[in-house]
């Protein structure tokens, strides 16, 4: 499968990705916009704009459900934030600090910098955040 390009997305749909990823790939637009405060208009749209890319596939009055396509690009943004998260925490900051941190500049981080990243810490398989899977051009394969 050809790697996801995740470059030119914005912070809040990085975010809706990354929200649908740990609901399992679904939820409703009411869920997602209750969880980011939002209101269901914004979300909608934002949703809408995530399935002309092909990311996640919308069917109204039933809710977001990730694509395959959109599966592998949210596998990798958790992961880069994760990866990130971890290191940013080796460095003294807290749990919290650490995620905060690490969403503000994650979005400019590519998949070949972490993956050498991820390298250079022997693979990591727990963030702070949670589990760290390890996909395409790692350097290992977990599949």
């Amino acid at each position: 499968m050809e790697q996801c390009d995740v470059t030119g997305l914005s912070p809040r749909k990085v975010a809706y990705l990354k929200y649908l990823y740990d609901r399992e790939g679904t939820a409703r637009t009411g869920e997602i916009a209750a969880h980011f405060t939002i209101d269901p208009s914004t979300a909608t749209k934002a949703v809408r704009e995530l399935s002309a890319t092909g990311l996640v596939d919308h069917q109204p009055y039933t809710g977001v459900r990730l694509t395959g396509k959109g599966q592998e690009c949210a596998e990798f943004l958790v992961r880069r934030h994760r990866i990130l998260g971890l290191i940013l925490s080796h460095y003294g900051l807290d749990r919290e600090e650490a995620c905060r941190e690490a969403e503000r500049f994650e979005s400019y981080v590519t998949r070949d910098a972490i993956n050498k990243m991820c390298e250079s810490m022997g693979h990591p398989t727990r963030g702070i955040c949670g589990t760290i899977s390890h996909g395409q051009g790692c350097g290992i394969d977990d599949h």
